[in-house]
């Protein structure tokens, strides 16, 4: 479990029965597996969500950018820009971003081959891609999967930058990359990221280099240098911006017991919980977050055992315990500073937490084989496969749920902005109300909120606009309030849909 590099690299290279050595491909296989499973269940006929119209609007030059709200990072939307640009096609996007969300898997991955083996990275592989959630963030233009690969990434190029490891200029440089990539995709959570970093650099004496401390806090400041001038120029500084985003969130703060519900509630969807007061999932739909710590736990053990025998080699421990402590650190804000959940938000933990587990099974294995020779470690294998295959059953059916739901979510969202267009809102047009921002970017006019935790506009604002432009005030039929300034506006009801246009 707690191996080090040196122990580790004979069998980062696999030779045939002549000698002649060839490459492991089981990583490769895993990309290509999530690539596939994308495609099927992730990709046809689902349209855009309201998260992602509002980072695809601030770089798509067809349609006005929406109201990008304190918390929110560019990252992501610097990653579609090259596409948006290119086609409004919804499709090519969802494509183009399976295949570069595998080859991030691949890549990230990958950089742990030297300090775990092939075997079990390809491992820890699995274990991330098997995930609903990951299948399904994947096509998506949310930035959480990438925050993820960017987690592993970082980790892994720290290990491997000791002080006298060979490669090292090449670490530093990944590690710096990776963080910087963290950064431009969610910069409090690479903060939240770069803590056991800079503990690492410390209080361990192969890390504790001016050059590995630089490259942390390089790849932090290159990669928040955007959020941070936008806090500055939107906001009024960066203390103000973190203000608006905890006001936002709805007040970060201790919410020790609630995080931690509302994200064991959320596990199975839906895919935002807020507020969260559903049903938990059913044990066996649950099982495996509740062994999870569990299973960490032993890993730990484990390393903090090999730790004793071998003092001389801290590296060993580190391989299991540094990926433990950046999740841990990467998951205390949302089960413990938030009173809501989504699947997605721990996406970076579970990519972190993939690594030990699969290092714990090969020692399972391992252990079998010393204790009982050929036969026990036959059945381990057996034993861990079966697990494995239920546990991937249990993650397809609730793939095939959740993707469903969202498909159902982005096709009203679809047939309301057809449906506004046949009234006649079209572009330059304002959409307002509670699910004005994904229908207006379908419809491609400018959203609008005058409350809520996108509050843009004023209610002068859009009385003031409606006299100018087409515009709409889409009204939930079950929402008790309608605005007085549209009392007198016409309602129009929105076939397939639960909402009523109202213009003027």
């Amino acid at each position: 479990m707690a191996t080090t590099d040196r122990r580790v690299e004979p069998v980062s290279a696999i030779t045939d029965r002549d000698g002649t050595p060839h490459r492991d491909v089981r990583l490769a296989a895993v990309a290509v597996a999530f690539a596939v499973l994308q495609l099927c269940y992730s990709v046809a006929h689902m349209d855009l969500g309201w998260d992602e119209s509002v980072y695809l609007s601030q770089v798509d030059p067809r349609n006005p950018a929406a109201f990008f709200s304190a918390p929110r990072s560019r990252g992501i939307s610097f990653l579609v820009a090259p596409v948006v640009s290119l086609t409004p096609s919804v499709t090519a996007l969802r494509v183009t971003l399976v295949l570069l969300s595998s080859l991030a898997l691949f890549a990230a991955f990958r950089v742990w081959e030297p300090l775990l083996g092939k075997g079990r990275v390809a491992l820890a592989a699995l274990l991330l891609t098997g995930l609903w959630i990951t299948v399904l963030s994947g096509p998506e233009v949310m930035p959480n999967l990438w925050l993820a690969l960017a987690a592993v990434a970082a980790a892994g190029w720290f290990l491997r930058a000791r002080r006298d490891a060979p490669g090292r200029r090449r670490a530093l440089a990944g590690l710096a990359a990776a963080l910087a990539a963290a950064a431009l995709l969610r910069a409090p959570d690479a903060v939240w990221l770069a803590l056991p970093l800079l503990a690492a650099c410390a209080c361990l004496r192969s890390w504790r280099t001016p050059a590995t401390t630089a490259a942390v806090l390089g790849g932090l400041a290159a990669g928040g240098a955007q959020w941070a001038a936008e806090a500055y120029t939107r906001f009024g500084g960066i203390g103000r911006r973190l203000a608006l985003s905890s006001d936002t969130e709805g007040g970060m703060g201790a919410h020790l017991g609630t995080g931690f519900r509302a994200s064991y509630r959320a596990l199975n969807g839906p895919q935002l919980c807020r507020p969260c007061r559903i049903a938990g999932p059913s044990v066996t739909h649950s099982l495996w977050w509740w062994l999870l710590p569990v299973l960490i736990a032993a890993a730990c053990a484990l390393a903090l055992r090999a730790r004793r025998r071998a003092p001389g080699e801290p590296e060993g421990p580190a391989v299991t315990l540094l990926p433990v402590a950046c999740a841990m650190a990467l998951a205390a804000p949302y089960l413990l500073l938030l009173d809501y959940a989504a699947p997605r938000f721990l996406l970076p933990v579970y990519a972190l937490l993939a690594l030990p587990v699969a290092g714990l099974a090969a020692h399972a294995v391992r252990a079998a084989g010393t204790a009982g020779g050929r036969r026990a470690r036959l059945a381990t294998v057996t034993a861990l496969c079966a697990v494995l295959a239920a546990h991937l059953a249990v993650q397809v059916e609730e793939l095939r749920v959740n993707t469903a739901d969202a498909r159902d979510t982005t096709v009203r969202y679809r047939r309301a902005a057809n449906e506004l267009g046949r009234l006649g809102v079209i572009a330059p047009c304002l959409v307002t109300g509670p699910r004005a921002q994904p229908i207006a970017y379908e419809a491609g006019c400018a959203s609008a909120q005058t409350m809520g935790n996108n509050r843009s506009h004023t209610t002068a604002d859009i009385v003031r606009t409606a006299t100018r432009i087409p515009t709409a005030l889409l009204y939930d039929t079950r929402h008790p309030y309608l605005p007085p300034y549209a009392r007198r506006w016409h309602s129009h009801p929105l076939p397939g849909t639960d909402w009523l246009a109202y213009l003027p």
